[in-house]
């Protein structure tokens, strides 16, 4: 008789869920996170508290605000085994989107602000991102490889309508003949088609669209200024139809909340032109363990145990695992189903295994002339 298989849970990982540090819901309307808890750095906590004259009523909504950033560099490296590229470029920090589940959130406590509800309203735009990457891919010696964008935040969120860091960063790269992969989920990347379409002619750029549920109300809950499934879709269809390589990425793959979507989500991606496909299981690191699950009590008090019960089963009994190879697809029975089920539904569509991008058309920027200093 074989033995039961059992999952230790991690008590020092239980998330801590607090009802008094939640913003009142007509503040935080349109937003995906429930409160503003501090990041990890900080050495006070703030909360906001009625001190029993009703001076939280009538406070104003939440607005969005922007800060300009004057990075160094553009480029960010990695070498990580589980990632299929090493370069990736974030045009800005912050998502307006408020993807409640984003794994890039505690990424704010660097910048000394929220991963809650303040990554969704103080976004930073990167100023004079093309002319540093033009420096970088000018840079004797620069070999180049595709660039990653939108591995982190989502480079056509609301503020690329203004601020076009992206549609700068694009134009760069199609001059130079350089490969890019882009992410996004929103309908907006459509506006560049004028420079995606002839880049993939060449074979230097493809897109991929995260799908993570085609239920409009549980859309509008998880990521509340995305997209809509519909127009996701449309968006995959529009690409396609001019010749950029599309890819559905059904992420995150969230237990008990979207788990029952996968093959249909395939379905309809596939129907509408995508020809490649990826998966991602729910991380929740650092300050998002925290915010995702009180996301989950007050949205699906009935299925948050279970939820929460499951990620851990992926996890090796805890919330999150950040080691190489496992923290994208988890470990155990449960996510062994989930890779299986994405594996056949995949295979029966017909989804094609990934395309590589060109790297051999690149040609370095051609950077002005600089007088040379006598001192």
């Amino acid at each position: 008789m074989g033995r039961a298989a059992h999952t230790i849970v991690d008590t020092r990982n239980a998330p801590r869920i607090d009802p008094a540090a939640i913003v009142e819901a007509e503040r935080r309307r349109g937003r995906g996170a429930l409160s503003k808890r501090s990041g990890r750095f900080e050495k006070e906590t703030r909360e906001e508290t009625d001190d029993g004259w009703g001076s939280l009523e009538g406070l104003a909504a939440l607005k969005t605000h922007i800060h300009v950033e004057k990075p160094r560099t553009i480029i960010t490296r990695n070498d990580s085994p589980d990632i299929s590229f090493d370069r990736s470029i974030n045009p800005y920090r912050g998502c307006e989107h408020g993807c409640v589940y984003c794994f890039a959130r505690p990424t704010h406590a660097y910048m000394g602000f929220s991963p809650g509800l303040d990554f969704e309203t103080e976004i930073f735009v990167k100023d004079g991102a093309a002319q540093l990457l033009e420096r970088e891919l000018s840079a004797p010696g620069y070999v180049p490889k595709a660039i990653a964008i939108g591995a982190n935040t989502d480079p056509y969120q609301p503020a690329e309508k203004s601020h076009r860091v992206m549609r700068s960063i694009l134009e760069v790269l199609a001059r130079a003949n350089h490969p890019v992969g882009v992410v996004t989920k929103s309908a907006l990347v459509l506006r560049d088609l004028d420079l995606l379409a002839p880049m993939a002619a060449k074979g230097l750029a493809k897109v991929a669209i995260s799908m993570t549920t085609l239920d409009r109300k549980l859309a509008r809950l998880m990521e509340p200024r995305a997209a809509t499934p519909e127009l996701r879709l449309e968006t995959i269809e529009a690409l396609s139809a001019a010749g950029v390589p599309t890819a559905v990425m059904t992420a995150p793959i969230i237990p008990a909340i979207n788990d029952d979507e996968i093959e249909r989500i395939l379905t309809r991606a596939h129907a509408a032109g995508a020809k490649e496909a990826g998966y991602v299981m729910l991380r929740l690191p650092l300050e998002l363990r925290d915010l995702f699950a009180e996301w989950l009590v007050a949205h699906f008090p009935d299925r948050a145990r279970r939820a929460l019960a499951l990620i851990r089963s992926t996890r090796d009994g805890k919330l999150n695992e950040s080691a190489f190879g496992t923290r994208m697809k988890g470990e155990g029975p449960y996510a062994w189903m989930i890779g299986r089920r994405f594996e056949v539904a995949a295979a029966r569509l017909g989804f094609a295994q990934k395309a590589r991008l060109r790297t051999d058309l690149f040609e370095p920027p051609r950077r002005a002339p600089q007088q040379l200093s006598l001192f």
